[in-house]
């Protein structure tokens, strides 16, 4: 007599859920397309972050080695009254290019918003400083700024009977100078914004409001500003981040001067390492910026939430 084996059963996969390798294939191959990209942000991000984060605690000697000075950098870049005026500098720069660019951003938006077809070339147009390299932006500005009377922008002034301006060469009209190019620069990328926010607006509003008799004013501030009210708190975080890291334009229209009347804090953190050898100091004021960064972020998010809930 002779007995047979029956073989044992399959294992199956329980309905409704896949087997465990499909799982993961998918986010495996997802990461491993990211991972060219990760190693590269680690590499030129993260570690140059955390090296900085050490170097701020020594007194950073090239031949001699580096000395422990613990928070000694960071007292000095606090007590430091070139410190405290290139955060102010820093901050009224972010907030005119915020409030100039958002301002003309939304009044550009609403004027070239609409399915016409001619207006893809305006709204091309009215994009091409976004795209333009900011050296080069800064380069032509600061050509436009000669303060002879033979400056384009004093010629163009001087058909309105207005008399010719220092623009960069004074202390003060150097900070509003810059601005003035920031705000032109910024306004495209917030019209933009505004029209993929405009696009998410319901159109029977604007349509039951215009049979309520309700003015073209009236129809922007009950149904236009509300609906873009989630647009206006992404510009104002990316404004947060942008305002405080602002430097080519800075440091090519006029490197901080004259007599440090457009100093920011990119431009002072650049000098302090590379001008001044005081790389302890610069990496303390590297660490601060990016603690302002954050704390203005996290502040903005903050507000948006609780004007969400």
């Amino acid at each position: 007599m002779t007995s047979t084996l029956a073989p044992a059963p399959r294992r199956t996969a329980t309905p409704g859920h896949p087997p465990r390798s499909v799982r993961w294939r998918g986010p495996l191959i997802a990461w491993l397309f990211l991972a060219p990209a990760l190693l590269l942000f680690l590499y030129f991000k993260f570690i140059p972050m955390f090296v900085g984060l050490w170097k701020s605690l020594f007194k950073v000697q090239t031949f001699l080695g580096d000395e422990w000075v613990g928070f000694q950098n960071y007292q000095t870049i606090i007590s430091d009254s070139e410190f405290g005026a290139a955060i102010w500098h820093s901050v009224v720069l972010a907030l005119g290019t915020t409030i100039g660019s958002i301002v003309l951003g939304l009044v550009l938006a609403l004027l070239i918003e609409g399915p016409a077809r001619y207006l893809w070339f305006v709204r091309t147009a009215a994009f091409l400083p976004v795209v333009t390299t900011m050296a080069a932006v800064a380069e032509v500005w600061r050509i436009m700024f000669h303060p002879a009377d033979s400056g384009m922008l004093n010629i163009v002034i001087g058909w309105l009977g207005i008399d010719a301006q220092p623009w960069l060469a004074s202390e003060h009209s150097s900070l509003w100078s810059i601005m003035l190019m920031s705000i032109w620069r910024g306004t495209p990328y917030d019209m933009m914004i505004f029209l993929a926010g405009l696009v998410g607006v319901d159109r029977s509003l604007y349509e039951a409001a215009a049979v309520d008799g309700a003015s073209t004013w009236r129809r922007l501030r009950h149904i236009t500003l509300p609906a873009l009210r989630p647009v206006f708190w992404i510009l104002f975080t990316l404004a947060a981040i942008r305002g405080l890291r602002v430097f080519v334009e800075v440091y090519v229209l006029t490197n901080g001067g004259p007599n440090g009347s457009s100093e920011v804090l990119m431009t002072l953190i650049y000098k302090l390492g590379f001008q001044k050898n005081e790389l302890g100091v610069a990496s303390a004021g590297g660490i601060v910026l990016f603690l302002a960064t954050l704390v203005l972020t996290v502040i903005v998010q903050v507000m948006r939430r609780r004007q969400a809930s």
